[in-house]
């Protein structure tokens, strides 16, 4: 099986969406994140969506990537070896429940990799007045899929800064993933996908048992990071990236750490990473750039 790299710029059907406060909330419980900015309705300016709430309202896509890709000819039986494999999001503006956007997409990249092929699908969300709210970067491996043509896209991915060397943890939050978790996630959210819910499923494609969904994990590490990082403001987060390096199995703990901090003219880069109890690794190269505070725009 081989995909040729010059499907690199090819569109993606445009897609609209209308922002509901229940959605929004439920992603957020989804991750027992009781930051009542997302839950105060009667909060001056109202309340406002989780970041990593961005990928359930772009999954609807990314669900039925197939149908939305606009090439006819593109080997669409190859998307059944994709898997998650990183994640990069800037947030323009917080999301407000309420209002409609437009989101327009395209393949920004098809890449050699080890392992297969690795696709990068770019997603834009705008609001009704054209303004940009946030752009997704998800990266997905074709397992075993070769990549004819040397690969091309590369120079227009979004670049993270290196990690200073912090000689450990900054600080680290164990969390427990009880096992109704994935099973909470799938219905608060909408991202729905069996090997997260079905057992039979997920042992019938060779994994061991159910898994939690990855961006579950990135969203665990979003709460903390906004909480600790951010004093509970989420309009402050500007970018969050990760690799997906491993599985997270329902009734373990997991590790989120924080690793390295270097501080810019307008706010800081902080570098994550999140393994198992035993500490095998399971996020990887985790980023995000956080506001001083005072310099996010109101909303």
């Amino acid at each position: 099986m081989e995909l040729d790299c010059h499907y690199t710029g090819t569109r993606l059907k445009s897609y609209r969406a209308r922002v509901d406060a229940r959605h929004s909330m439920n992603y957020a419980a989804a991750v027992s994140d009781v930051n009542p900015v997302y839950f105060d309705d009667e909060r001056a300016g109202g309340i406002l969506a989780p970041p990593m709430f961005s990928v359930a309202l772009t999954w609807p896509i990314l669900e039925n990537i197939g149908a939305y890709i606009l090439a006819e000819t593109f080997p669409r039986e190859l998307l059944l070896t994709q898997v998650h494999h990183t994640e990069h999001l800037r947030f323009h503006r917080p999301v407000l429940p309420g209002e409609d956007l437009t989101v327009r997409g395209h393949i920004a990249a098809i890449l050699p990799h080890r392992a297969g092929t690795r696709v990068v699908i770019c997603l834009e969300a705008q609001d009704a007045d054209d303004r940009p709210v946030f752009t997704e970067y998800l990266g997905a491996m074709l397992r075993g899929v070769t990549c004819r043509g040397g690969g091309r896209g590369a120079a227009d991915l979004p670049v993270i800064p290196g990690a200073p060397d912090a000689g450990g943890a900054i600080w680290e939050k164990t969390v427990f993933v009880e096992p109704e978790r994935p099973h909470i996630y799938d219905g608060c959210t909408g991202i729905v996908f069996p090997i997260h819910t079905s057992r039979r499923f997920a042992r019938q494609v060779g994994l061991p048992g159910i898994i939690l969904q990855g961006t579950a994990t990135l969203a665990f590490a979003a709460r903390e990071i906004v909480n600790r990082e951010a004093a509970g403001d989420p309009a402050r987060l500007e970018g969050l990236a990760c690799r997906f390096s491993g599985m997270v199995r329902p009734g373990t703990s997991i590790r989120i750490r924080m690793v390295g901090r270097s501080a810019g003219e307008e706010g800081n880069d902080l570098f994550f990473d999140v393994t198992t109890e035993e500490g095998q690794p399971v996020l990887r190269n985790g980023w995000t750039s956080v506001r001083y505070p005072g310099d996010a725009d109101a909303v």
